[in-house]
């Protein structure tokens, strides 16, 4: 039976081209019901023009506001009590879908998530999750990427069992095995954060904590889950996408500066296309917002429609799992 999956059409640097051609991409190839939200005067032409006559199970929510990524993300949820991220989110209170994505503003998605949907029994704080890829071909979830500026031992904590039960159910690990993201594997090194949280962690009996982690084991396939607080997180996110752009255009610099390698660009395409693959963030579709009482993901804002429809996946694999019962039942153990 389809699962009915909502999407903010007005989230994304373009949209809602691309929440329109994600969610088409999706109805073909995933066994999903999309709802778009988001403006009837903006959405439905461009979904008709979209659709050429093709008959998909999407369908159009109005809602008469959206936020942007310039909006200051308190004010706008306070201010736009009709806006497609408000709208999408108490579908999914209501019952009326079993997710929500969203490729919009990161902060508004947060607050708004936090507010409709309300926290889980034992979270205090709602965790930005993100999916790295590793030397493995394994993926490595990393929390909090940007939630949480500021955390304190008992919100890590908490980040470390969502993060494994998010890793079990959704990431299909059997034995998740949890970090504290520091600066040395040593129990002595790290800030006051990690040394007050990492006892604290050592006496969980439901997960696989393995102790401190470095930045490079966030690649290299020795943790599946690491925590850290929000600025950590993002600094550490926003680091890897930039070197992963880096690799990216050098490699392919190297590869057409010469005869020899560009002969040996066009026999080695498959590979350097799988390489780009690996790297790719709408690969991964988007981060789940761990914490709140439901199902929100939130994606890239520059998604494109193959970001979009991973987004969709993921949300529709999110809400399939026991991942939010999971994490109360391990919070109250």
């Amino acid at each position: 039976m389809p699962i009915d999956i909502v999407v903010d059409a007005m989230g994304s640097d373009k949209a809602p081209e691309s929440e329109i051609r994600g969610a088409i991409l999706a109805c073909k190839n995933l066994d999903v019901r999309v709802h778009l939200v988001g403006p009837e005067d903006i959405v439905r032409p461009a979904l008709r023009l979209a659709l050429r006559g093709q008959r998909l199970p999407i369908f159009v929510v109005p809602a008469s506001e959206w936020i942007s990524m310039d909006d200051k993300a308190a004010q706008a949820v306070r201010s736009k009590r009709d806006s497609s991220m408000r709208v999408g989110l108490k579908m999914v209170r209501e019952g009326r879908a079993a997710g929500f994505f969203t490729a919009g503003n990161t902060g508004a998605a947060m607050a708004t998530a936090k507010m409709v949907l309300g926290m889980l029994t034992g979270v205090e704080r709602p965790a930005l999750a993100t999916i790295l890829p590793t030397v493995h071909g394994t993926p490595s979830l990393l929390l909090d990427v940007g939630a949480n500026v500021d955390c304190d031992p008992d919100n890590l904590v908490q980040f470390a069992v969502m993060g494994h039960m998010y890793a079990q159910n959704v990431l299909k690990i059997s034995r998740p095995r949890v970090g504290l993201l520091s600066i040395g594997e040593e129990d002595s090194k790290g800030n006051a954060l990690t040394r007050d949280t990492l006892p604290l962690l050592r006496q969980l009996t439901n997960i696989n904590f393995i102790g401190n982690v470095e930045g490079r084991d966030l690649f290299n396939g020795r943790t599946d889950v690491a925590v850290c607080d929000g600025f950590v997180g993002n600094v550490a996110l926003k680091t890897s996408e930039g070197i992963a752009k880096l690799v990216s255009v050098s490699l392919r610099e190297s590869l057409k500066s010469t005869v020899t390698s560009q002969v040996g660009a066009l026999l080695s395409r498959k590979a350097f296309n799988e390489f780009k693959k690996r790297l790719d963030y709408s690969e991964y579709g988007g981060a789940p917002l761990l914490g709140v009482r439901g199902v929100c993901i939130v994606g890239h804002g520059s998604s494109n429609e193959k970001a979009v429809m991973n987004g969709i996946r993921v949300t529709a694999e999110f809400a399939g799992a026991e991942v939010n019962s999971g994490i109360e039942a391990a919070l109250r153990s």
